[in-house]
């Protein structure tokens, strides 16, 4: 029994209220278990200047933590001045655009910003997941103001943490495990079971092909019900199971 009473393959109860904030193109409220962000997405009507003339459009991210969003306070951020922000910034920017026609988009950036205000592990995860759907919405937005012809979404993308605890493989991190445990992998993925990024290390003993091959399995299921959860709120527009030519949405 784990310190939260789930089984090793039991996600923490997930919830994603949409439409948090008054004036962000999109924006919604995740909660998993007890860590929440509040992810938001804003439309911008330029690109990066690299980008300019391409005929492409872009979504960038950044991540970052209140205070007393943890057991003890932490500084308050600069700027995205921290490695750690930046890194999952990136990742989570990465993820994101790999759910999308960037083309479809046209030149418009679209950032994603990914605000911690209860941290109890799996943030960058969790930032993943709710900052699709607050892109998702954004998207949304654009198409009916008639800014946008399609939505141009490839697929669903969603984030899981998976471990190996001394009682074995283990789902969905909370911070007394990821704090503890020897193995703690990140896995990002679509609702097409193709892989968008894996991020792991072994801090206390290696471990082999079939526990890696175990965390796999468990992050593929785990994630195949946080697309359920995510369809709740986007499905009306873009269900799970659309074809992802998105020159074919209406």
């Amino acid at each position: 029994m784990r310190t939260d009473g789930r089984e090793a393959n039991q996600l923490r109860a997930i919830s994603i209220q949409p439409d948090t904030l008054r004036y962000a193109e999109g924006s919604v409220l995740i909660t998993m278990g007890h860590t929440k962000i509040i992810c938001t997405a804003t439309v911008e009507p330029n690109v990066p200047k690299w980008l300019m003339g391409q005929g492409s459009g872009w979504v960038t991210a950044e991540y970052g933590m209140l205070p007393r969003s943890t057991h003890t306070r932490i500084s308050r951020e600069k700027s995205m001045s921290g490695g750690r922000t930046q890194e999952i910034s990136r990742l989570i920017g990465r993820s994101l655009r790999a759910a999308l026609d960037l083309k479809a988009l046209g030149e418009k950036q679209i950032t994603v910003d990914c605000d911690v205000i209860q941290a109890d592990g799996g943030t960058r995860t969790a930032s993943v997941t709710g900052g699709f759907v607050a892109l998702a919405l954004a998207l949304k937005f654009l198409k009916d103001h008639g800014q946008l012809s399609t939505i141009p979404i490839r697929s669903y993308v969603a984030a899981i943490s998976a471990g190996i605890s001394h009682s074995g493989v283990i789902l969905d991190l909370n911070y007394d495990e990821d704090s503890s445990i020897n193995t703690d992998m990140n896995f990002v993925m679509t609702n097409e079971n193709q892989l968008v990024e894996i991020q792991g290390t072994a801090e206390g003993a290696t471990f082999g092909f079939g526990e890696l091959n175990q965390m796999i399995e468990l992050a593929q299921m785990g994630c195949q019900q946080i697309f359920k959860e995510q369809e709740k709120i986007i499905g009306g527009f873009f269900p799970l199971g659309t074809k992802t030519n998105s020159n074919n949405r209406s």
